[in-house]
């Protein structure tokens, strides 16, 4: 195939002749690095680049802080963008910043905590990169909250919009805010947007 990337309706969707088992795909996720692959409820994989350099630093630096709040709250566990979780619906999912609380955690029978933890976050960010299109990112934030989440923020530096989503509430809309706090599972975590819209 000879496209180039601007000609590419990101990301791009792949049907295999059979949904892939967590293994399957876990196998087939590192053969394929750089990639990031998730899998949707139907079977098919969702097949995204790497960030932009400077997406991926604005990506990171609102992970980061997610993870050193984690460190210094102590009532939970934080996890990257490399983790996947399998949810309710059977499709596979990563956030760019996810939060568990330990209780959700110790709650997991051993057999679900090996591979892809068979649970929901209770936190997520999703950062939107120049490469992302608005529509799938809000599918997937819905998709969170349906399957569980109670908090999930929606960060588009391009826009320097913050959406808000919880379950059962109209999504809220926060045009360059000076800072998002947390609320619910992750009360007490506070997000300077100054830090992650940059210059």
């Amino acid at each position: 195939m000879n496209l180039a990337l601007n000609q590419l309706e990101l990301p791009l969707r792949i049907r295999p002749d059979r949904a892939m088992t967590d293994e399957e795909l876990g196998h087939f996720c590192a053969e394929n690095e750089p990639l990031k692959i998730e899998r949707d409820a139907n079977g098919e994989l969702i097949v995204m680049s790497p960030n932009w350099t400077e997406g991926g630093g604005r990506e990171g630096k609102a992970a980061g802080y997610l993870f050193i709040w984690t460190l210094s709250d102590g009532r939970g566990e934080y996890y990257g963008s490399n983790a996947g979780f399998t949810l309710p619906d059977g499709s596979l999912r990563s956030a760019d910043a996810a939060w568990i609380s330990f209780d959700k955690l110790n709650s997991l029978p051993p057999d679900r905590r090996k591979r892809y933890f068979q649970v929901c976050p209770e936190f997520v960010i999703e950062v939107r990169s120049d490469t992302d299109r608005l529509p799938p990112l809000r599918e997937k934030m819905e998709l969170w909250i349906a399957s569980g989440a109670a908090l999930a923020w929606l960060i588009d530096p391009e826009r320097r919009v913050v959406e808000v989503y919880r379950p059962g509430e109209e999504t809220e809309v926060h045009q360059d805010p000076t800072s998002v706090q947390g609320d619910g599972p992750v009360r007490g975590f506070e997000l300077v947007m100054a830090r992650v819209w940059g210059s």
